[in-house]
């Protein structure tokens, strides 16, 4: 706590300072000019400089991530703002808690309609869970703590506020306060778990979907249970974490996130369904009747009501913390299931263990036919995982390699896999950042495609700069693979003769020279085009003492 007045832009700081927000990511710009001067002298206060706004965006939605709080954020006016909305929305989709903040020139040049002059809330709005500007120099500090409770409180999204340059300029004597975050770990009512558990003990066919909300609580060992005691099937549906180990014999992997019928068909014969910290569904181009058969029971489970039944009816809405309902609902399912309901579930899991050993076997001889077949990416891949016994960090933004990535890495403990969420390009390096900033202690790899990488590059400069050692892979195959795979898709959809790709997916010519890009921004770089040089490539890029990138050709 602090009194007396100071201005406003310092007093700021010690607000941010009070919330834990000791790093704030940005690109400066002329109307946060003496804010940034602040910042500079600062004690105890570090700004990270990314060289586009969308680039400092997706390094703090991975720092973010990491850390498991809140991330600062800085862009510059309307111009920065607009830089950096797509990656916001990935924030949005992904709840990530951000607190972004931006300058303006003035309250006092409102009604001038000046050089950058843009209504910033307005553009926010559709990318943030809140969005405001402060036009008092009473009301700063008060804003910033309203945002930062905003932003932590599940659904956890990022917040917006603008900060006219002459505001901060004025002296400041509010109190500078932590923030209050109310605690959301509230658990659902007995009679309300035992409803939950009458709806699903009977199931024979009982399925599990999951999200993140599953790993913001730290439910992975509760979700496991009930999911074991029903013998459930688990998909995972909006997920980009760990919240169920890859190795368990239940896990089905992901629903998708392009086509609703993909999911339907993964999911139509379930008689008992537990949703829990998800939405359903979260494709481009969902069904819009209910996936769901006839008669099925649905329970959903999340801290976030809007969620609830938003587009599909369910039978029981419980609108609580997923690690305390499942805990309450696994008690309750060991004292209400049958002998034979029991039985049956066990019968379901011995089914399912003996399914994994066959697949384990069949994905041992997938990676020797990928290796016999001279597959650099595999042959890196395995060397990576040898080389660390599987002991990293994976930013996976990989895409259509992710399924190769995620057979040698699987993502099996929470923390250790961060997938890309949300629809948009380029989180996979700037993430990679963030997330060997919060945790330097770990290796740390990011992928991407050779596309997606372009998107965000210049995140390579900023690891060189504040000594980040992230290492990095361009998962290059000279186009926009997925969206080979997407229109192939809807041709067959429309009954359209296949035929030749879309010149504007190709990405072949002229061709970039990732690893010289790579050198560039002081980063080291290597290609790899054939199975001996992805081996050296893991020894040169383990033994970097900086970031490094490979680039390995598909």
């Amino acid at each position: 706590m602090s009194s007396g007045a100071t201005p406003g832009r310092e007093r700021l700081i010690d607000q941010f300072k009070a919330d834990g927000l000791n790093v704030m990511f940005g690109n400066p710009g002329t109307v946060e000019q003496g804010f940034l001067d602040a910042v500079d002298a600062a004690e105890d206060f570090h700004y990270v400089l990314a060289l586009q706004e969308t680039v400092a965006a997706g390094i703090a939605d991975g720092y973010a991530r990491a850390t498991g709080g809140a991330a600062l954020l800085q862009l510059h006016s309307g111009v920065g703002l607009g830089n950096g909305i797509g990656m916001l929305y990935q924030s949005l989709r992904g709840h990530t808690p951000l607190v972004v903040v931006a300058g303006d020139a003035g309250v006092r040049y409102d009604a001038m309609d000046a050089q950058m002059a843009s209504d910033l809330v307005a553009m926010a709005k559709p990318v943030t869970k809140y969005a405001t500007r402060v036009t008092d120099r009473h009301s700063v500090l008060r804003t910033i703590r309203r945002a930062v409770k905003i932003a932590l409180t599940p659904p956890r999204g990022p917040v917006f506020v603008a900060l006219p340059m002459d505001v901060l300029d004025e002296l400041n004597s509010e109190l500078v306060l932590p923030a209050t975050v109310p605690l959301t770990d509230v658990a659902p009512s007995a009679a309300s778990v035992g409803r939950a558990a009458e709806l699903l003990a009977s199931a024979e066919r009982p399925v599990v979907l999951v999200g993140d909300g599953v790993s913001l609580s730290g439910a992975q060992r509760e979700l496991v249970a009930v999911a074991e005691l029903l013998g459930a099937d688990v998909y995972e549906v909006d997920s980009s974490e760990v919240n169920i180990a890859a190795s368990h014999p239940l896990r089905r992997g992901q629903t998708g996130h392009m086509f609703g019928p993909h999911s339907k068909e993964l999911i139509g014969d379930a008689d008992g369904v537990l949703i829990v910290g998800t939405y359903v569904f979260p494709e481009v181009f969902p069904e819009l009747e209910s996936p769901f058969r006839a008669g099925a029971r649905v329970v959903h489970i999340d801290l976030n009501a809007y969620e609830i039944a938003k587009n599909h009816p369910v039978d029981l809405g419980l609108a609580a913390d997923p690690r305390q309902a499942l805990r309450a609902l696994a008690g309750v399912l060991e004292h209400v299931l049958t002998p034979a309901q029991r039985a049956a579930a066990a019968g379901r899991l011995d089914a399912r263990t003996r399914e994994r050993v066959r697949a384990d076997q069949a994905e041992q001889e997938a990676k020797a036919s990928e290796e016999a077949a001279g597959s650099p990416m595999a042959v890196f891949l395995r060397t990576l995982a040898e080389r660390t016994g599987g002991d990293l960090i994976v930013f996976d933004e990989a895409l259509t390699t992710s399924p190769l990535v995620t057979r040698y890495l699987p993502p099996e403990r929470p923390g250790d896999y961060h997938l890309t969420r949300g629809g948009s390009l380029g989180v996979g390096f700037p993430g990679a950042v963030g997330v060997k900033l919060a945790r330097p202690e770990r290796l740390v790899v990011g992928f991407a495609g050779d596309g997606g990488s372009m998107y965000t590059y210049q995140a390579l400069w900023t690891a060189a700069r504040h000594g980040i050692e992230a290492k990095f892979v361009v998962c290059n195959n000279r186009k926009y693979r997925l969206l080979d795979d997407n229109i192939a898709q809807y041709w067959r959809e429309r009954e359209i003769p296949q035929h030749g790709f879309p010149g504007s997916f190709d990405l072949s010519h002229p061709e970039i020279d990732f690893a010289a890009l790579a050198r560039s921004l002081g980063a080291g770089g290597m290609r790899v085009e054939k199975p001996d040089e992805a081996v050296a490539a893991v020894g040169r890029m383990l033994a970097h003492p900086g970031p490094f990138l490979v680039d390995i050709q598909i």
